[in-house]
């Protein structure tokens, strides 16, 4: 995947608009700086915001990853595929969050009944070692939970771009 040709069809696409890179990150909720980081090739779109910038520019995806303009139409069911790729990968997104912030509410709480028991001398009994260790529990936890998810997204994303998403 060559990404400072990507990076030039994207620029190609939002000078068509006629638009600032200002105008477009307002349009994608992004920074501006994002949308140069984009056109120069240093980085890649998000897969939820590369389908919007397909139906913005009223192109294909497969035309975004390549950065150029295709003669032959995408097949719909592969569209509808990348589509349901990208739910996917969203609800995911959002269940791993929900879990992430059960996890810092819950360490938290943690912490503040463990400074409380500090402050008020108590913090020598079992209870304030239990909640010693929930709070560091909650931090590794986190953190290993974090950087799996992480890892293993990137990875999905990447299989998806280079269009190796499809098993055969």
């Amino acid at each position: 995947m060559d990404q400072t040709k990507i990076g030039m069809f994207f620029k190609e696409l939002r000078k068509e608009k006629e638009l600032t890179q200002e105008q477009l990150a307002e349009q994608f909720g992004v920074s501006r700086r994002t949308v140069s980081r984009w056109e120069t090739g240093s980085n890649m779109p998000d897969l939820d915001i590369l389908i919007e910038m397909a139906d913005y520019y009223e192109v294909e995806l497969r035309e975004l990853l390549d950065g150029e303009r295709k003669e032959k139409k995408m097949e719909k069911d592969l569209e509808e595929t990348v589509l349901k790729v990208a739910d996917y990968s969203n609800d995911v997104k959002q269940r791993i969050t929900r879990n992430m912030h059960f996890l810092f509410i819950g360490g938290l709480a943690a912490a503040v009944l463990h400074l409380v028991l500090v402050f008020t001398d108590h913090a020598d009994n079992f209870l304030g070692g239990f909640c010693q260790g929930v709070t560091l529990g909650m931090m590794i936890v986190g953190v290993i939970l974090t950087s799996k998810y992480a890892a293993k997204i990137r990875v999905w994303k990447k299989r998806l771009l280079t269009g190796n998403f499809i098993r055969q």
